[in-house]
C-alpha cells in the first residue's frame, strides 16, 4: 500500500520505518526541512532502538522517502497517516493546532486531486437502465474503491475527529466523509525505548472507523500482526489511549505510594510487590475493571482507611490511596443524583447487599443510597433475595440496625412488588427475578447501577439511565 506518514516525531518516524519494513511504499511529510533531510540521507529524526537500521535500509531500499510537498505526498498515497502532536496547555487542554492545520492541507490536495466524477455513493446499484437523475452526484466515490483514507494516529480526545477535524476536510476539499475519502482513527500504543518492538508486536490494534471500508484499509496495514484487533466506533477509539494512558499513570503513583508506606514501616516493597503481582485472578486481571456501582462491604473501605491512617502516622503522603475512597463517594452521589434528577418520588431500589450472592449489609453502598433517599423524603420500597431482616445477626445486624432501622417496613417479598411501587426503578443486581420483573417496566425509569444484560438495547429506551455508560 503506498502511504503517506504526517509528521516525522518519535510516532511518525517508527510507523514510517516500520511500515516500509512490512512491505508498504511510505512517504514521510514533515514541515522541518531538517527532518526531511535526515530520512532523504537514511537518517532517523529520533532516538530509538533499531530505528536507525530500519531507517537506512527502507530508503535504501526505496520503500521509503521524505518530503515538505504536502500536496504531491496525498496525491501519490492512498493512505495518509497523521502522526502530528497534540500538546496541552498549562491548563491541561489539548492543542488542536498541528492536527488542524494538517487536516486543511490534505483537504485541499484532495480537492486538486479529485475528478469532477468519482463514482458512486456507498450501497448504490449501477445498471444499464440507471437514469439520469439517478447518476451519482459529483465529489462522491463508491466506498474504499479508489479513494484516499485519512488515518489519525495523533492521541485527541474523543470528538475531535468527528466534530472538528472531518468538517475541516470535507470543507477544504469539497467532497464528502465516507464517499468522497474515507477516515478512521488508530491511536498507537508505542513506548518510547521500544517503540520498534511494540509496533511490531502491539498488545492490541485499535481501529476507529467512519465505515467499513475505511477500517478495513487500516486493518490491512497491519496484516500479520499479533495481538487482538477491535474495530470500534472513532470516539471508542479517541477514549482508549487516554484510559490507557491514565491506567498506567495510576499504577506508577499506586506502586510508589506503596513503597513509600513500606519504606516508612521497614519494609521491602518490592517483596510485597512480587506476592501482589502473582495473582493474577484478582490483581492482574480483568476483575474490578468494569464500571458499575460504588465499592463497599466489610474489607475494601476499612483497610483502605488503615493503610492511609498507617501512612499518616508515619508522615507519608499517599494522595492517591488518601481520595480513593472520596472518589467511592463522588460515585455514590452520582447515582443519588440520577434519582432525584428523575423526579419520581416513589422509589423502588433492587439489591441492598454490597455485592451478588451475599447478605452482607456492612458498608454497602446501596445501603448508604437507600439512607440518602429516606432522608431526602423518598417513598422508598427495597427487594433483595438475599436479605431477610429475621436472618441477619452480630455485626451485620448491628450495622443496618443503625443505618436504616426500619428496614423491615422498607423490605418486600417479590420484586413484582417493588416494581409496582416504583416510578423510579434503581437496579443493583442482576437476580433472575429482578430481572424478570423489569421486562415488565413499561414506561418507569429505570437507573441502571450494575449494567444489565440488556443494557445496550435498553439505551433506546427514554427512560433508561446508565450509571457510567
Amino acid at each position: 500500500m503506498r502511504i503517506s506518514v504526517f509528521g516525522l516525531g518519535y510516532v511518525g518516524c517508527v510507523s514510517a520505518a516500520c511500515l516500509a519494513s512490512a512491505g508498504h511504499e511510505v512517504v514521510g511529510v514533515d514541515v522541518n526541512p531538517l527532518k526531511v533531510d535526515l530520512v532523504t540521507r537514511g537518517l532517523a529524526p529520533v532516538v530509538e532502538e533499531r530505528i536507525g537500521e530500519l531507517t537506512a535500509e527502507a530508503v535504501r531500499s526505496g520503500a521509503l522517502r521524505a518530503t515538505t510537498d504536502v500536496a504531491e505526498a496525498v496525491t501519490s498515497t492512498d493512505v495518509s497517516l497523521v502522526c502530528v502532536g497534540t500538546p496541552s496547555a498549562p491548563n491541561g487542554s489539548l492543542s488542536t493546532a498541528y492536527l488542524e492545520r494538517v487536516a486543511e492541507q490534505i483537504g485541499r490536495a484532495l480537492a486538486a486531486g479529485a475528478p469532477a466524477v468519482t463514482g458512486t455513493p456507498a450501497g448504490t446499484q449501477v445498471t444499464a437502465e440507471t437514469s439520469e437523475t439517478e447518476a451519482p452526484a459529483a465529489g462522491t466515490q463508491a466506498a474504499g474503491a479508489g479513494r484516499h483514507t485519512v488515518v489519525f494516529r495523533s492521541t485527541m480526545l474523543p470528538g475531535t475527529c468527528e466534530d472538528l477535524l472531518v468538517p475541516i476536510l470535507e470543507r477544504e476539499s469539497g467532497l464528502a466523509a465516507g464517499t468522497g475519502f474515507g477516515v478512521a482513527v488508530n491511536p498507537e500504543f508505542l513506548r518510547e525505548g521500544t517503540s520498534v518492538r511494540d509496533f511490531f508486536d502491539p498488545p492490541k490494534t485499535v481501529i476507529g472507523e467512519l465505515d467499513r471500508a475505511s477500517g478495513d484499509v487500516v486493518a490491512a496495514l497491519y496484516e500479520g500482526l499479533p495481538g487482538e484487533v477491535f474495530r470500534v466506533p472513532i470516539t471508542v477509539a479517541e477514549m482508549t489511549k487516554y484510559t490507557d494512558n491514565a491506567f498506567h499513570g495510576l499504577k506508577i503513583s499506586f506502586a510508589n505510594e506503596i513503597g513509600a508506606i513500606c519504606r516508612a514501616l521497614g519494609l521491602d516493597s518490592h517483596q510485597v510487590m512480587d506476592v501482589f503481582l502473582a495473582d493474577r485472578k484478582l490483581n492482574v486481571s480483568p476483575a474490578y475493571l468494569r464500571p458499575g456501582f460504588a465499592f463497599g462491604g466489610s474489607c475494601l473501605p476499612k483497610d483502605l482507611r488503615g493503610l492511609v491512617y498507617a501512612a499518616r502516622r508515619a508522615d507519608v503522603s499517599v494522595p492517591l490511596l488518601a481520595h480513593v475512597l472520596p472518589s467511592n463517594d463522588d460515585h455514590l452521589r452520582r447515582a443519588f443524583e440520577l434519582v432525584t434528577a428523575a423526579g419520581g418520588r416513589r422509589v423502588g431500589l433492587f439489591g441492598l447487599s454490597f455485592k451478588p450472592g451475599t447478605d452482607d449489609l456492612r458498608e454497602s453502598p446501596m445501603v448508604e443510597l437507600a439512607e440518602r433517599l429516606l432522608g431526602k423524603g423518598y417513598d422508598l420500597r427495597i427487594y433483595d433475595a438475599n436479605v431477610s431482616l429475621s436472618r441477619l445477626v452480630g455485626a451485620n445486624r448491628d450495622y443496618i440496625a443503625s443505618r436504616l432501622p426500619h428496614l423491615g417496613d422498607l423490605l418486600s417479598g417479590s420484586a413484582g412488588e417493588v416494581l409496582a411501587h416504583a416510578d423510579v426503578c434503581v437496579v443493583g443486581c442482576k437476580d433472575p427475578d429482578v430481572l424478570d420483573a423489569l421486562a415488565g417496566a413499561g414506561d418507569r425509569v429505570i437507573i441502571d447501577l450494575v449494567r444489565l444484560p440488556d443494557a445496550a438495547a435498553r439505551r433506546a429506551h427514554p427512560g433508561y439511565v446508565g450509571l457510567g455508560w
